[in-house]
């Protein structure tokens, strides 16, 4: 049995959870963040959750997974896969699963993301260390929202 293997990563945002949520979902917000990916979705559980942008003149989608579970302002899990990839196998068994938190804090908003479990996927060791580099995880892209969030 292989040990769990997850990225977890918390950030505290002096901003409201509905301001925080807007950043986490909406296309024109996601795109600031995300390597210029804009979230394309109805965000249903079991609806598709794409990321997509603009790449040598054409929209293509860099990420695609399904909605497990959403509570507006609260939690949102969708699965992720690069659909890009030649060498691994679209299947369930090869998605991971990201994990958005949210709580109400004294001061704004903490958001934790947690992405995972590695060990469980295809090629998992490689992913976790490219997606951790440096340790630092999602960090970096915490980073960003706090801002784009308190900006506004």
């Amino acid at each position: 049995m292989n040990t769990p293997l997850f990225i977890s990563n918390s950030i505290l945002i002096k901003a409201t959870p509905s301001r925080v949520w807007e950043v986490l979902i909406l296309p024109e917000e996601t795109q600031k963040y995300m390597f210029g990916c804009r979230t394309v979705s109805d965000w249903q559980p079991g609806s598709a959750l794409l990321w997509e942008a603009t790449w040598e003149g054409r929209d293509m989608v860099f990420v695609k997974g399904i909605i497990q579970e959403i509570i507006p302002q609260q939690k949102l899990v969708y699965s992720v896969f690069d659909p890009n990839n030649q060498t691994m196998e679209d299947i369930p068994e090869n998605y991971l699963w990201v994990t958005y938190e949210l709580s109400q804090a004294e001061g704004g908003t903490w958001l934790r993301v947690q992405q995972g479990d590695y060990s469980k996927v295809a090629d998992g060791a490689r992913r976790y260390q490219e997606s951790n580099a440096g340790g630092e995880g999602w960090n970096p892209i915490l980073i960003q929202i706090k801002a784009q969030a308190e900006a506004s």
